[in-house]
Parts: C-alpha cells; structure tokens; sequence
C-alpha cells in the first residue's frame, strides 16, 4: 500500500484510510457481481469528487482496484466457461465487468494527468506514478478485451486515453520500470509491456475471434509481451505502427503514416514469432497444453493451437494478404441464417414453418471472389455470431449462396459490419439416413451437399450432432443407392457441421 495518507485528512469520508478498509470489509464477497458493483461505484465516487486530494484519492483507488480483482475473475471465468448462460445473466456480468474496467482506467488516468500536472499536488503522486500506468493501461486492455468480446462499437476515446497514458509513462521516464502490479501475484511488468498488451490485441483482428478465443489471445498476449519490439524507428519486422499521440488505433505498415510525429512508434511480435511456433509445434506433437502455460484455466488442445496459428498469422514479419481482390459495391443481400434458416431458404418446399419472416436485407458494401463485406443496418435478435452459418441470395438473383460469417465489429450499437466466406456457390438439399454397421436409421436428416475442390470428394453441411464417427449416410431417395463416407469434419459451428465427404455408390445387388 503506498503511504499516501500521511498529510492532513480531506472532509470526504474516503479521505480516511479507515473508513476505506471499513467498506473494503463489508463488501458482499459471497456475492461477486454485487461487491463488483458495489467497488465500481466507489471507484466513480472518488474519481468524482474534486474535493478529495489527490494522494488521498489516488490511495483509496489503489485498494479498491486490489478489492476487486478476486470478484473481476470469478464473474469473467463464469462469463467465458458456463456454455448456456441466460440473456439475462449474460448482461449482467458483461456489463459489471466492462463497467469496472472503464472506471477504474479512468480513475488511473485521472491520477496520472494530476501528476504530470506537476506542483507540490503532482509531487505526491510521483511514488505510484509507475503502478498507476501499469494498472490504468491493464484496465485499458482489458476494457478492449471485453468489448471485442461483443465486437464493439469502440469509443474514440478509448484510444487516446490509452495512448496518453502510454506517453505519460514514456515521456516521464517510467515506461520501462518495472512493479509488481498486485500484491501477492507473482511476476513484474512496466508501461511498455502493458501498452504492447493492448496494442497487439487490437494488431490481431480479435473481430475474427470468439469470446473466448479473445481471451485466450489476450492472455498467451500477455505471457509474451517482453518479447515483443516498440521503436521511434521502423525495423525490418515491424508490422504495425500506431502515433500515441494521436486517438487513433494501430495500424499496418501497408498503409503507412501519412504525417511525421515525435509520437509515431512501430511494433511488432519480435522473438515471440519463434517462441509461439516452437509452442504451437510442441501441442501438435503432444496434443496437450503444456501445464507451465497460465490461461487461466483448462482448455483443449485444439482450441488453444488455433487461437496460436491466428496469432502466428499476424506475428509474422510478412502479414497474411488477402487470396482475393476486394471490389467496392453497393447492394442488396437477402440473408437466412442457422442451418435451419439455410435448409428452408434452399429448399422452402419441405419445410414446414418457413415464411420468410426471419429472412433480413443486408447491405454489401464490397465483394470478392472468397466472400462479401457487408453492412448490416439494423441488427435484431442475438444471433449474430463469428461462426454462423448464412445463406445469401444477391439482389435480383434466385440461387442461395452458402457462407460462414469470419469478422463481426459493431460500428454503433444499432449496426454491425460483417465479413463473410462463400463456402458454397451452390448447395443441393439431400435427405440422409443414418447408417451404422448393416442398420439404416428410420428417421430422414436434411443436410446440403457441396461440390469440393478436392479431386474425389465432397462437402456435407449436417446438423450438429447428427454426425459421429464411425457413421455413413445414405443419401434417401438417390436411384444410384448413393452413400456418403464422412473423412474428416472441416467446421463446426454451434448447430452445423461442415465435414468432408467421400461418395460410394452401392452395388445393385
């Protein structure tokens, strides 16, 4: 705890170190989302109140943020690892936990600004100076984190809060000195690590990511952030740039700055590309997650390598381009969505509740040969999710696309922007019967069979669970007894599966 309240006392009643511990005491422990809350308001009410000192102000935020990083972890682990939480508790500890993080980054940056404001006050603050950008650029990360986790929209001032802090530190001197940023948690970090936390997770398309894919990459983020470089210059590796100088977010070095700053600084994933390969080979070959990596919990395998080659991706000195041209467009997209959504825009004749009243109209705003970029101008329900399963049907056309939604960001709360993969141009609805061993399944699965590039084989889109290994399906109807090995599953979505497949045709015996 800094000594901060050795001075006279301020007449609010948090400018008593007493009382600060009295109401850390009687918090709701048991309860985390309500000590939460209760912590934030706190952490508002002493970054509001203009007549508590500084150092008085800056001592009662220190414990307050140490008060809540027990309740932060037991409401974030519940958030990430509960796979049905209700849309109610959903929001709840969303909106507890984005809540505390912006608080307590603004109360952070609100000390420091104090601070480099200088006089006898600022002089106060000099001894946690260094702590105070180390925890309000953490708080800024994880404010980032959170609304990635729900793609946004991000406030401008995110930026240049988070960029001043940086230059604070930067400018004073402090960037690179090293703290324990919490008690009893072991290991120490400066400005710069943290500042380079925030700005490779933005650097690495976290639009493209899961909630907990988000995560994971901001934890293994942090685990290499010593090794990654931050320069006035630009280097042979670096791959972003971003100016801390201005409310902007990093950017890459394809499109370079236009302007010449003192605050222009180029980053990049240094000595951490090797490491996250050697890291990515070693669960390859192992198939586990080595018991030294904190993630802060259990995940599989697979899971963790696929957030590893995502980051790889974007860690290499040599940026992924796109396979495809985009060309600017202005049209209309008539989307269904879910597998049940594309099975009744493909095939309406057999379903038995399609009206097209779930159908919506996006907006495509660019077009390539891999997919579309669209707008979407109103978003209604809570479906939309990286990893959605879409069917597509362009303006003034009659055939249904396939595609698989990759980017999701949220330009305001109202519309998001999407990025969507064309897996299929066009997609025949089969009915499937089970088979296993010499038994055929009474009951008829639809499924959608695409044309594959691989030469010999097909795709099938199922519904999630229908497929198991050991299975075939056997196309009903077909006059050639047509049979469907599945070889291996290429996605699964939260109710599709997309798997690659092998036709065989029965002999007529």
């Amino acid at each position: 705890m800094l000594k901060l309240f050795s001075a006279g006392k301020s007449d609010h009643p948090l400018g008593d170190i007493r009382e600060v511990r009295r109401v850390i005491a009687e918090l709701p422990r048991a309860d985390a989302a309500k000590s939460l809350d209760e912590i934030t308001h706190w952490i508002e009410s002493v970054r509001r109140e203009e007549t508590l000192r500084p150092d008085h102000a800056a001592a009662a935020l220190q414990l307050f943020d140490e008060s809540a990083q027990d309740p932060i972890r037991r409401l974030s682990r519940e958030y990430l690892s509960s796979p049905r939480l209700s849309k109610q508790r959903e929001h709840v500890l969303w909106t507890g936990i984005h809540r505390y993080w912006k608080e307590a980054a603004f109360g952070f940056a609100r000390i420091l600004e104090v601070y480099v404001a200088g006089g006898k006050t600022g002089d106060t603050l000099k001894g946690c100076a260094p702590l105070f950008a180390v925890r309000g650029l953490r708080a800024m990360a994880a404010q980032l984190k959170w609304l990635h986790a729900r793609y946004g929209p991000l406030d401008e001032t995110l930026w240049a809060m988070t960029n001043r802090m940086y230059a604070i530190a930067d400018a004073k001197g402090f960037s690179r000195h090293p703290v324990a940023p919490y008690p009893a948690v072991p290991g120490e970090s400066t400005a710069e690590r943290e500042y380079l936390r925030a700005i490779m997770l933005e650097a690495c398309s976290p639009d493209s990511l899961l909630p907990l894919e988000a995560e994971l990459a901001e934890r293994l983020i942090a685990q290499f952030s010593p090794l990654y470089t931050l320069s006035t210059h630009r280097e042979g590796d670096s791959a972003y740039w971003i100016d801390v100088a201005r409310p902007e977010a990093p950017s890459r070095i394809q499109r370079p700055p236009q302007h010449q700053s003192i605050g222009l600084r180029y980053f990049a994933g240094g000595q951490a590309f090797a490491e996250i390969e050697r890291l990515a080979n070693g669960i390859r070959a192992t198939k586990e997650v080595p018991a030294d990596l904190n993630l802060g919990g259990s995940y599989p395998a697979d899971v963790v390598l696929s957030v590893l080659e995502h980051l790889r991706m974007h860690w290499s000195p040599k940026l992924p381009e796109r396979r495809h041209q985009r060309h600017r467009v202005k049209s209309r997209l008539t989307v269904a969505y879910g597998f049940d959504g594309a099975i009744d825009a493909l095939e309406p004749e057999v379903s038995l509740t399609f009206d097209g009243s779930d159908r919506e109209s996006w907006i495509v705003e660019n077009v390539s040969a891999g997919g579309f970029g669209a707008l979407i101008p109103q978003v209604k329900g809570d479906w939309l999710r990286i990893g959605c399963l879409v069917a597509l049907q362009p303006e003034g056309g009659d055939n249904w696309l396939l595609g698989i939604i990759r980017r999701l960001s949220r330009p305001t709360l109202q519309q998001a922007q999407v990025g969507i993969q064309t897996i299929a141009r066009h997609a025949r609805p089969v009915g499937l019967r089970v088979k296993a061993g010499d038994t055929l399944s009474l009951d008829v699965e639809r499924g959608l069979l695409i044309e594959s590039q691989a030469e010999g084989e097909l795709e099938l889109v199922v519904r999630n669970g229908v497929h198991e290994p050991g299975l075939q399906f056997v196309v009903d109807g077909a006059p050639d007894g047509a049979v469907l090995l599945p070889i291996a599953p290429s996605e699964r979505g939260a109710d599709f599966e997309l798997l690659r497949v092998r036709q065989m045709v029965r002999d007529a015996a």
